[in-house]
């Protein structure tokens, strides 16, 4: 089905302070961040008319600039209450929320210390992540073709628009082989995330994550780590090598876009059951965004 162009869509953008039409939110091509990647960004979703986790993910963005050498010029409060306006135009109850902060066309060259920082921030309605068939069945994954680099190469905390270039071309020759996604490695050769989420494996019925020390320690992440511990499962983060993979017997991913998909197969090396701890998660999680009471372990 064809998806309507970003840029030919009803509505408005809160951009640098004031709700524009949404075709009128343009950038001269002259801007800093188009040449050489100076961006850091959000995704948010509301669900039942209420952001999830909008502070931490603007505290986030915050974080974010501070990496890349820039302030973003609303504060944390300011950037609470205006996504949460931004998004209630949509008039709709559920809704993918983006922030976005730049340096503009005030300077060309990779020096940018004369660039003004803009932002801006866009809502609109978006469908599932992974269709709602894969995430029961489980989807596939590739070998991704890039790894995510050390952190003395690229600032690999910030949620930077640069940092993303090789999760594209991991994705896409993933998507040539029929897969959904791709996993990728670290430079150091363990397993480090998807392209786009955070992985978990389940181990004799504990549950393993990567330690985040080179890409996102993703907020949903941090939630589902939450949730697991509440029921009473052990999580365990630490470096895992791919190999590892053959000890598990479930393995899922958590984003905001993806927010708990269960994995069946990577590349064919590796398949998993939608078992009983990655459903568990899923049904907590989706109580926890729609503010429904979530389980917890008996004592």
């Amino acid at each position: 089905m064809h998806e309507v162009p970003y840029d030919d869509r009803d509505g408005v953008i809160w951009f640098n302070g004031e709700l524009v039409p949404w075709r009128e939110a343009k950038l001269h091509v002259l801007n800093h961040a188009l040449h050489y990647a100076s961006c850091v960004f959000e995704g948010m979703r509301a669900y039942n008319g209420k952001i999830f986790e909008s502070t931490a993910h603007n505290q986030r963005l915050h974080a974010s600039g501070e990496a890349l050498g820039f302030k973003v010029p609303y504060s944390v409060e300011e950037l609470d209450r205006v996504c949460q306006e931004t998004f209630e135009t949509t008039g709709a109850s559920e809704a993918y929320i983006r922030p976005v902060a730049w340096r503009g066309p005030e300077q060309m060259g990779v020096s940018a210390q004369a660039c003004a920082i803009n932002v801006a921030i866009a809502a609109w309605q978006w469908p599932a992540y992974f269709t709602p068939e894969a995430r029961m069945k489980g989807i596939k994954l590739d070998w991704a073709i890039y790894r995510r680099p050390d952190p003395m190469t690229a600032p690999v905390h910030a949620k930077a628009a640069g940092l993303y270039m090789i999760c594209t071309l991991s994705k896409h020759a993933a998507e040539a082989n029929g897969c959904s996604d791709a996993l990728m490695l670290d430079w150091r050769g363990q397993l480090a995330e998807t392209t786009g989420a955070n992985i978990f494996l389940v181990i004799d019925g504990k549950i393993h994550t990567p330690t985040p020390d080179c890409f996102l320690d993703g907020i949903t992440r941090r939630s589902v780590i939450r949730l697991a511990q509440q029921r009473g499962y052990e999580v365990i983060e630490r470096a895992i090598m791919p190999e590892e993979l053959g000890d598990a017997s479930e393995m899922f991913v958590t984003g905001t876009a993806a927010e708990v998909t269960p994995i069946s197969d990577i590349a064919g090396d590796y398949t998993f059951e939608v078992g009983t701890i990655t459903k568990t998660l899923m049904t907590d999680y989706d109580d926890l965004v729609n503010g429904r009471p979530v389980a917890v372990a008996a004592e």
